[in-house]
């Protein structure tokens, strides 16, 4: 049995699927609902989509694409991006969404947490923490809708989260988005040992070993997009994922 999920991270952007590198430069990839069907096939553990626009553009998520997205996805299915009330929430579990991943929304209202464990338990609610370094690499948290750090803890704010309710955290390392060189195991290792929810980490996976590296530091769940997405020195799209034998060989 694995010690730890492996997930695919999918950004939206205009209803298409792109990556980035450091939370810009995004390189359209193609259509969601065909690299879902590619997954399916594939029977990955559960998939994180991300709408990296919505919160950005102050408008609620594209219930109508998550429709479709979910209706596709044979797999458990989370989803983040323009959450910032109750009814979203109850919306997305409406159509079929298992997991909601808030992020900008909490920085300013934790209670939204609180309110949304409540109803629906916290089992379904993720915190996702962006995490960007300053320039003396000291770790802070980073806000994608305005593009500025806050000073604020970061594992202060996680056991915050958990405290108000939150059933997992989700750590993203700004900084190691698309560059595939590896995770930030030092904060891992901070961050997990700190927190007595699941953690998730993501930002930095370029190998197989990368993730035992972060299975090892206390990630219970492994998310990352280039690793999935891009195959080779030149980046070409190819939607894949490490066979069963493989993540046992590494994350049992």
């Amino acid at each position: 049995m694995l010690k730890s999920r492996v997930i695919p991270v999918l950004l939206l952007k205009n209803n298409g699927l792109v990556k980035t590198i450091a939370f810009n430069k995004s390189k359209y990839l193609g259509d969601p609902i065909n690299a879902i069907k590619i997954f399916n096939d594939k029977q990955v553990d559960e998939l994180i989509f991300l709408d990296i626009q919505a919160s950005k553009e102050d408008r609620t998520p594209d219930f109508e694409l998550v429709k479709k997205i979910a209706s596709e996805c044979f797999m458990p299915l989370a989803y983040g991006g323009g959450i910032s009330r109750v009814e979203h929430i109850q919306k997305l579990f409406s159509i079929g969404v298992e997991k909601i991943i808030i992020n900008s929304a909490v920085l300013e209202n934790q209670s939204l947490i609180s309110e949304a464990a409540e109803i629906f338990g916290n089992q379904s609610i993720v915190v996702c923490i962006d995490v960007k370094k300053n320039f003396w690499g000291k770790n802070q948290i980073f806000c994608h809708v305005n593009n500025k750090t806050i000073d604020l803890d970061v594992l202060e704010h996680a056991i915050s989260c958990q405290n108000a309710g939150a059933g997992e955290i989700m750590i993203n390392s700004v900084d190691r988005d698309g560059i595939m060189k590896g995770f930030d195991l030092e904060l891992i290792a901070k961050i997990s040992s700190g927190i007595s929810i699941p953690l998730i980490v993501c930002g930095g996976a370029g190998s197989i070993e990368d993730f035992k590296n972060a299975k090892d530091r206390g990630a219970s769940g492994i998310a990352a997009g280039s690793f999935f997405v891009y195959h080779g020195p030149h980046k070409a799209v190819l939607i894949s994922y490490p066979s069963p034998e493989t993540l046992e060989e590494y994350l049992s």
